[in-house]
């Protein structure tokens, strides 16, 4: 016998996540239309399996400060950028994820003008998303179906970068959007001194090395 209860009632601790297999696309987005914006948990959605994951807290500060390290980056080199945070990624009838925050570099034509959820059957994918200590396949499946092609994954003291080639990702040593920098150890060692002395004064100082460099 199967039980069927509002999406709403499922609560989830703080690092906690729930799996549900054997959904429809049109269940994955009745969900996400119960489930709304205003939320902490995030999902996402392969293959008809969706898990819905609620950070942990600590999660929070390192990919926020991560992602004001590559606004820096992007700024000292004169590119434009456009932060699309934790919107939702689809691609219609198979995947759908949510990344802590995702930027667009390229294409910033098609997609300024954008509010809400972006299918990239209509829209380019970011260029970059970044995520805080994700391990599930279920994140990973989506992403490179979604074909994002640059995921960065933060761990306690460590950046992981992966790069779609062709229809996988490669773990990197390098990051395609910054070749220059040794991006791996970087921003680790740049979110361990926003902690030590704040991000704002951090950023002032990277700024200042990225000018002399």
């Amino acid at each position: 016998m199967s039980v069927a209860v509002p999406i709403q009632s499922i609560s989830l601790y703080e690092g906690s996540q729930v799996v549900i297999h054997s959904l429809t696309w049109q269940d994955f987005e009745s969900i996400l239309e119960e489930l709304g914006e205003d939320r902490h948990t995030r999902v996402a959605y392969y293959n008809g399996t969706l898990e819905i994951m609620s950070p942990l807290s600590k999660h929070e500060r390192p990919h926020r400060i991560a992602g004001d390290i590559v606004k820096a980056l992007l700024d000292s080199q004169g590119r434009d950028w456009e932060d699309f945070g934790s919107t939702t990624l689809k691609k219609s009838g198979s995947a759908g994820v949510e990344p802590d925050t995702c930027f667009y570099v390229h294409h910033l034509e098609q997609v300024r003008g954008c509010e809400g959820r972006i299918d990239v059957d209509l829209l380019p994918p970011p260029d970059l998303a970044i995520e805080s200590d994700v391990t599930s396949r279920t994140f990973i499946d989506a992403y490179k179906a979604i074909g994002v092609p640059e995921v960065w994954i933060l761990g306690e003291r460590s950046l992981r970068i992966f790069i779609l080639q062709g229809e996988d990702y490669v773990e990197s040593s390098c990051s395609r959007l910054f070749p220059d920098f040794d991006i791996s150890s970087l921003v680790p060692q740049l979110i361990r001194r926003a902690l030590e002395i704040g991000t704002s004064a951090m950023l002032r100082e990277f700024r200042e090395t990225l000018r002399n460099s």
